[in-house]
């Protein structure tokens, strides 16, 4: 009746101007807003649930991820430990490998020396027989 509409939005009339109306016009007027407030109440409680299942998936999604952050931090600090492991053998492996390639170096110096010692001593005693002969 009174109501204007700018821009989107329903003007109301002053009290002055629902004085002036009929009791009647009045009352339908009083029940029109009544109707408009409930229903505005309404939309806003169905904006306010729509809200709520956007929250509470949002928090289920987020539980979501904490949990499988968790498993895979659980998961990062168990390789860490075994890698931290393996790597403590291969310096374990490395060091017993070069040990046994020195001493390995070693062996082979002295058997080239005992080798070279019997070749003269069997060239000395080959020597000896035929002095002797």
């Amino acid at each position: 009746l009174l109501r204007l509409r700018a821009a989107g939005r329903t003007v109301l009339p002053h009290v002055g101007e629902l004085a002036n109306m009929s009791t009647q016009a009045a009352g339908g007027t009083l029940q029109n807003y009544n109707n408009e407030l409930v229903t505005c109440i309404e939309e806003l409680r169905e904006k306010r649930e729509e809200l709520n299942r956007s929250i509470a998936s949002d928090e289920e999604e987020k539980a979501k991820i904490q949990n499988d952050l968790r498993i895979l931090t659980e998961r990062l600090s168990r390789i860490n430990d075994n890698l931290a492991k393996k790597i403590a053998s291969r310096t374990e492996y490395d060091k017993t490998i070069t040990e046994t390639e020195a001493a390995y170096s070693k062996i082979l110096e002295s058997s080239q020396t005992l080798l070279h010692v019997l070749k003269r001593e069997s060239v000395n005693l080959t020597k000896k027989k035929q002095a002797s002969s």
